[in-house]
């Protein structure tokens, strides 16, 4: 009989979703491989044998992170309609934020890379599909005017984002996501040009 596995996909899940909270909370330094591991239930040489090091399992939750927001952009189906999409990816970016708001707050407010060899943020796959449905929109137009009113239209999103999460905007949830959907759709063609 096969030995049982003892640190599996669920306990490294729970280590990342327990450091994601330590460091939105309390930013990098304050994840420690025992504190984590106390709050997951588990031992420290849990966190050791599944992430090799404190510094790798801070990079883990980063990349971590970013595998979730690439899922939620993924899941949007690509038309006919560049315009449509576009809305359509900024609406996943909010749904994100708010499924995984610890998460978030690492990868962006607290600005964790995933690795110290990480390309810019700006190279990464997850802006990537961004420029992409700017391009599609933006037919034919220079690379620099795609990507400035791509890094325009991320920060329309990130702010708004960012205002919910902090509690800022007023309303219960249909009402946000509402005034959301308003301003993206508001804003979102004039940065366009």
């Amino acid at each position: 009989m096969a030995r049982p596995r003892v640190h599996d996909a669920a306990l490294r899940t729970r280590l990342l979703e327990v450091a994601s909270e330590t460091v939105a909370t309390g930013g990098e330094a304050a994840v420690t491989v025992r504190s984590v591991a106390a709050a997951a239930g588990t031992s420290a040489s849990a966190v050791y044998a599944l992430f090799g090091s404190r510094d790798e399992l801070v990079a883990a939750v980063s990349a971590e992170g970013f595998r979730r927001f690439a899922a939620h952009l993924a899941a949007v189906p690509r038309t006919d309609d560049p315009r449509a999409d576009l809305l359509a990816l900024g609406l996943a970016y909010r749904t994100s934020a708010l499924d995984d708001p610890h998460f978030y707050r690492v990868m962006f407010e607290r600005a964790v890379r995933p690795s110290a060899d990480a390309s810019p943020t700006t190279e990464q796959p997850t802006f990537r599909v961004l420029r992409d449905a700017v391009a599609r929109l933006l037919a034919g137009a220079p690379e620099e005017r795609v990507e400035a009113a791509a890094v325009g239209l991320w920060g329309l999103v990130h702010g708004l984002v960012s205002l919910e999460l902090g509690g800022l905007l007023p309303g219960d949830d249909e009402e946000r996501a509402a005034r959301y959907a308003a301003a993206a759709a508001a804003v979102g063609p004039a940065l366009l040009g």
